[in-house]
């Protein structure tokens, strides 16, 4: 083996994180004790910490250091991850789901179109439950074209079904993908509308990637995510809800996050949202566990108690 496929070699081994006699190293690598202490070396150069023990009986292994540095994965390992940070990116943990379509991009980029097969193959054979009955189902394949074309600054074709109106074809420019409520966002800059939109993950299909670049431009908002949420305010919706809770209010702002407003009032706090159904505030109500009143709409009053009577009949 040349030195560098035996430099990777050598990390497969080590990141097993089981200790290894150097003697059987060596054996493994086809090399001589003086080779593998420079190979080790070598990767302590590159930021892995790796703990020897001198002596007839001493060997060497792998451990945590003070970053993460670059990981080598068995094409097994590749497709488990890759399984997970699909999972994960349409999950309900706060804060996971950027995080995991940025990962899950960078494997993409990189994975050999058999581990991608395989990958698709566990994802279509597993049933698993999405963060909430009736949420906007994101395709992965889109979320990550999407992710590497903001990432990669690149113009991007795909078809769009906007709200009640036929399916058009759009050029964008890719700027930033925002998770906000149960929906995944794109901000970009439409060319044939010269203006910025904000587009939803579920209206958007067949994403192309044109291999052309271009400099971003100025967004006129604070970030992507004011952005989104100025454009959804600016919506006509089909309800705003009020309702009065007697619970602090920073407690459920926590609950409720970026999809409501939360102000204080008195002992407790009111809470305002502007939404089509009336699932996800029933959903907040009842997760709330505090005493409420609803000021507006009757509808959501009529709900709450629809919903109270089927518990009730349950119980």
């Amino acid at each position: 083996m040349s030195t560098s496929e035996r430099m990777l070699r050598l990390l497969s081994l080590l990141q097993t994180h089981r200790y290894w006699p150097g003697p059987e190293l060596s054996e493994r690598l086809e090399v001589s004790p003086r080779t593998l202490r420079r190979d080790v070396d070598r990767l302590r150069d590159l930021g892995y910490t790796v703990d020897a023990v001198r002596g007839a009986a001493g060997g060497y292994q792998l451990r945590a250091g003070g970053s993460l540095p670059p990981l080598l994965l068995e094409d097994e390992e590749a497709v488990a991850i890759a399984v997970g940070l699909r999972t994960a990116a349409v999950g309900a943990v706060a804060g996971t789901d950027d995080r995991s379509v940025q990962a899950l991009s960078k494997v993409l980029s990189l994975m050999p179109p058999r581990l991608r097969r395989q990958m698709d193959a566990v994802a279509s054979q597993t049933d698993a439950p999405g963060p909430w009955e009736g949420a906007p189902v994101v395709d992965a394949v889109v979320l990550t074209t999407l992710a590497q074309a903001c990432r990669d600054s690149e113009l991007l074709r795909f078809d769009y079904a906007a709200r009640e109106a036929e399916v058009s074809h759009r050029r964008v420019e890719p700027l930033r993908l925002v998770s906000l409520g149960r929906r995944w966002y794109l901000v970009a800059w439409d060319r044939d509308r010269t203006d910025w939109r904000s587009f939803r993950l579920d209206r958007v299909s067949d994403p192309q990637p044109t291999g052309q670049r271009f400099r971003p431009r100025e967004l006129p908002a604070e970030d992507a995510l004011a952005f989104v949420q100025q454009g959804i305010r600016r919506m006509p919706q089909r309800h705003a809800v009020r309702v009065r809770l007697a619970m602090p209010a920073d407690q459920l702002a926590t609950q409720v996050g970026r999809w409501g407003t939360v102000s204080e009032d008195g002992d407790g706090c009111v809470l305002e949202m502007n939404v089509d159904d009336l699932d996800w505030p029933v959903m907040v109500l009842a997760s709330s566990g505090a005493d409420f009143v609803v000021e507006s709409p009757p509808e959501l009053a009529e709900k709450v108690a629809e919903v109270g009577a089927r518990f009730a009949r349950s119980g």
